[in-house]
């Protein structure tokens, strides 16, 4: 056996090691929710057991977790739509800018997502309540709106500057009008950034817990805050964290596997 064959060895084995010490918290929390009570932290700990939808149904009786779903969803969603909707023009518009400062102006704009949520939070909870919004999910869309358009802008900035003007410059020739040209021919080309937008914008929306925390009421609280509700003032009830879990990671999960190669075509392809 060559050296080179026990070197891919080890880089497996090493691999397969770092995926089990980083996988391993996960799984233990997702297979909690299905152990009775008693058998969560049993000594010694307990890989066999009968599972048990226990824990799910104490959620639903605790918990209108529809609303919660509801409200995540309805702040994820509108967080996505405006962020594009203002972004995406943005960043087209800097990339066929002729000023100097477009760079710099993109990268500043990129500088607005780096600002920590907490530094902003009471300017953003004083402006939701002069405005009369302080309370529903409205509020927590217009802020994560706010930070992800700025991303989004920097981001199909990078995508459109490496599309070739030419393409565009052939559509008005042909008859087609800017928007046009914009619309039919810029935005197709550029379809795994936005693609890639999307689902950056939907991670940083559904997770979202600050924000949501302070500026919606009871009603209008995502999974995310929920999610706190398992923490007491002595312990943590670690089923009804485990189920909420659930409902909390396995939308997200689903939608990135099925998009996940725009995830590497967004962090490579789109930053020069």
């Amino acid at each position: 056996m060559t050296a080179k064959y026990w070197f891919q060895a080890g880089r497996r084995a090493f691999l397969v090691v770092m995926l089990v010490f980083f996988l391993a918290p996960f799984l233990w929390l997702a297979t909690t929710a299905y152990k009775p009570s008693g058998a969560i932290f049993s000594i010694p700990p307990t890989f066999g057991f009968s599972p048990t939808l226990d824990q799910f149904r104490t959620i639903f009786r605790l918990f209108d977790v529809w609303s919660l779903l509801r409200s995540s969803v309805l702040i994820a969603a509108g967080s996505v739509i405006l962020s594009l909707a203002l972004g995406v023009p943005a960043g087209y518009a800097l990339a066929r800018s002729k000023s100097r400062y477009a760079m710099g102006i993109a990268y500043f704009l990129m500088a607005i997502r780096m600002i920590p949520s907490v530094a902003a939070l009471i300017p953003f909870y004083l402006m939701m309540r002069d405005i009369g919004l302080l309370g529903s999910w409205m509020s927590v869309v217009l802020i994560n709106s706010m930070l992800n358009s700025a991303f989004v802008t920097w981001l199909m900035f990078s995508y459109f500057r490496g599309l070739p003007p030419e393409l565009e410059e052939a559509a008005l020739t042909d008859g087609c009008s800017q928007f046009g040209a914009f619309f039919k021919v810029a935005l197709p080309a550029v379809r795994a950034g936005i693609i890639a937008c999307v689902l950056f914008c939907l991670m940083f929306s559904w997770n979202d817990f600050l924000y949501p925390m302070f500026l919606t009421r009871l009603e209008s609280k995502p999974l995310s805050v929920a999610l706190l509700s398992a923490y007491g003032t002595k312990d943590i009830t670690w089923g009804t964290l485990g189920a909420l879990a659930h409902f909390s990671t396995i939308p997200i999960v689903v939608v990135i596997l099925f998009l996940n190669r725009y995830f590497v075509q967004g962090l490579t392809k789109g930053i020069h």
